[in-house]
């Protein structure tokens, strides 16, 4: 596949995720859509990303060092515009996922999250 070709094509797409393995699948498979990457392995480093490069859409774990992702995805939807969210989590709870969801998560995707699963949700995540 050619440079800029893709669904994803010349969005940018911030990837949290505080394993670097899962962080780099991620990237890899939003990459390979045509998607420009930026990554960070825990939420001071997200929001610092997030604030700096302005990204059209953030995959994002729930588990991290520092801030957890919740934190992150609060000050990430507060953005103008607001910034859509897929997180990405170990946790199967669904307390978890209905408040992610209530606070404006676009996607709710449980671990191991199939590549192809996770392209369709930025995706939809990224046109709204």
């Amino acid at each position: 596949m050619s440079a800029g070709a893709g669904r994803l094509a010349g969005l940018r797409v911030l990837v949290v995720d505080d394993d670097p393995d899962i962080r780099a699948a991620m990237s890899i498979a939003l990459r390979a859509e045509g998607a420009v990457i930026d990554d960070a392995p825990d939420g001071s480093t997200a929001l610092h990303r997030a604030s700096a490069t302005r990204p059209d859409a953030v995959v994002l774990d729930m588990m991290l060092p520092g801030q957890s992702g919740f934190s992150v995805l609060e000050k990430v939807r507060a953005m103008v515009p607001p910034v859509p969210v897929v997180m990405v989590t170990a946790n199967q709870g669904k307390r978890h996922a209905a408040l992610a969801e209530s606070m404006g998560a676009a996607a709710y995707l449980v671990k191991p999250v199939p590549l192809g699963r996770l392209v369709d949700a930025v995706c939809r995540a990224a046109s709204r």
